[in-house]
């Protein structure tokens, strides 16, 4: 996925077109090894050329929301508590989700997924689902926030989760 502008307030949009300057461009990449056939999943956020002030504050955000899941992560926690974190931190910042018109905006998919030799699988981070995390266990992190007319911003790390908290693979 590199998607730009709009396009990248809608997570699956593979993006297509130009990449015009000042406009936030989500940057999603999965590949798999063809020597053991896990899967890997990271996603980032980049501006070409100046980026707005309110794209500068949908990153911060979105950094500060990755930063509240990362530390939360540890064996034995529910990901939904994680995911609850980060929508608790996006509400506090004034960023709302809701429908406008046929399209989401805001914070509308879940935190996160466990990664192996599917791309998406259990253990899950997400709104409506009780998943605890159990050591051992590869997940995602990655929140993001989509509004259009300023643009997509999700920043995606994958984790190892252990006893005492994670290590960051990405």
């Amino acid at each position: 996925i590199v998607a730009c502008g709009d396009q990248g307030c809608d997570p699956h949009n593979r993006g297509s077109g130009p990449i015009r300057p000042g406009l936030p461009i989500v940057i999603d990449i999965f590949p798999r090894s063809n020597d053991s056939l896990y899967f890997a999943d990271m996603s980032r956020t980049v501006v070409k050329g100046k980026s707005s002030a309110a794209v500068r504050r949908l990153y911060q955000a979105v950094r500060e929301g990755q930063e509240i899941g990362i530390s939360s992560i540890r064996a034995g926690v529910n990901g939904r508590s994680v995911d609850a974190k980060i929508r608790e931190h996006f509400r506090k910042l004034g960023y709302v989700t809701e429908r406008r018109g046929d399209k989401m905006v805001g914070y509308f998919h879940g935190t996160g997924h466990g990664v192996g030799l599917d791309i998406h699988e259990a253990p899950w981070l997400l709104e409506r689902r009780e998943s605890r995390l159990p050591a051992g266990s590869v997940v995602t992190v990655e929140p993001g926030l989509y509004y259009p007319g300023v643009g997509g911003v999700r920043l995606e790390d994958m984790v190892a989760v252990t006893s005492s908290g994670c290590r960051n693979l990405t």
